[in-house]
């Protein structure tokens, strides 16, 4: 994942965050409440939006760092895992997707401490 990459994917999840806030809050607000999966739901989308802002920032320090291109694919692959299996468990209320979270996590714990590596290694 280069700078663009990164900054480009970054905005698109900005998009799909509010895109798929207001269906939940409108759309899906009754089903979410019947479920039982509202706290789901807004946990997976806050994570989601935070990592969004958080990519945007190794996007923006890319160029600077360029091994955070890992960081940025790891982050990615987190905000897939965990806040994908997240909206889909509070949707279907299918609990073996909530075994799929913790992989989402990991790969974020594993970005974040990567990013932190790099920052701390770089001689700049």
């Amino acid at each position: 994942m280069n700078a663009r990459l990164t900054l480009l994917t970054s905005m698109m999840l900005m998009a799909v965050n509010i895109a798929i806030g207001a269906f939940g809050a409108h759309a899906l607000k009754d089903k979410l409440i019947m479920l039982g999966r509202t706290d789901t739901f807004e946990l997976a989308m806050r994570y989601s939006f935070y990592h969004a802002l958080g990519l945007m920032l190794l996007g923006f320090l890319m160029d600077r760092f360029p091994r955070l291109q890992i960081a940025s694919g790891l982050l990615i692959g987190g905000v897939i895992f965990f806040s994908g299996s997240l909206l889909v468990l509070s949707l279907t209320n299918q609990t073996w997707l909530g075994a799929v979270t913790p992989v989402g996590g990991l790969l974020m714990i594993a970005g974040w401490t990567a990013a932190g590596w790099v920052i701390f290694t770089s001689k700049r």
